[in-house]
């Protein structure tokens, strides 16, 4: 009995009780950088925040749109929200002032600079 009331399966299930639905993220190492692609359609570029702090990759997004009608009898607002934050470890042999992203159809691409030098300072990443 009280491993069914602890099962998370059954609640998962209800909207209310739905896990974070966080975007894929496909890794892969090249010879000298290492590509990041986030599955995140529905946003602008405007809308992420990539930084790095303390050798971890931190990539997070906000948007929120609303939509209001007033008509003589009734009044509709329509609003949602989405957002989610991504955080991996970095390697060692990155280098901070390469890296680079860019967001398009769907897809945030960021590429990160191999080097010999380590992570020592925040650094925030401006996506085109």
């Amino acid at each position: 009995m009280m491993e069914d009331f602890w099962s998370t399966d059954k609640f998962f299930n209800q909207p209310f009780f739905a896990p974070e639905i966080l975007p894929a993220v496909n890794i892969s190492e090249k010879q000298d950088h290492f590509e990041v692609e986030v599955a995140a359609p529905g946003f602008k570029k405007e809308d992420f925040k990539i930084t790095t702090e303390d050798g971890l990759l931190t990539i997070s997004a906000e948007t929120k749109t609303e939509k209001n009608e007033e008509k003589e009898n009734y009044t509709r607002r329509e609003f949602s929200c989405s957002s989610f934050t991504r955080t991996f470890n970095l390697p060692d042999n990155i280098q901070q002032d390469n890296i680079n992203a860019k967001y398009n159809n769907g897809v945030l691409a960021i590429g990160l600079k191999k080097s010999a030098k380590g992570l020592s300072t925040r650094k925030e990443v401006k996506v085109v």
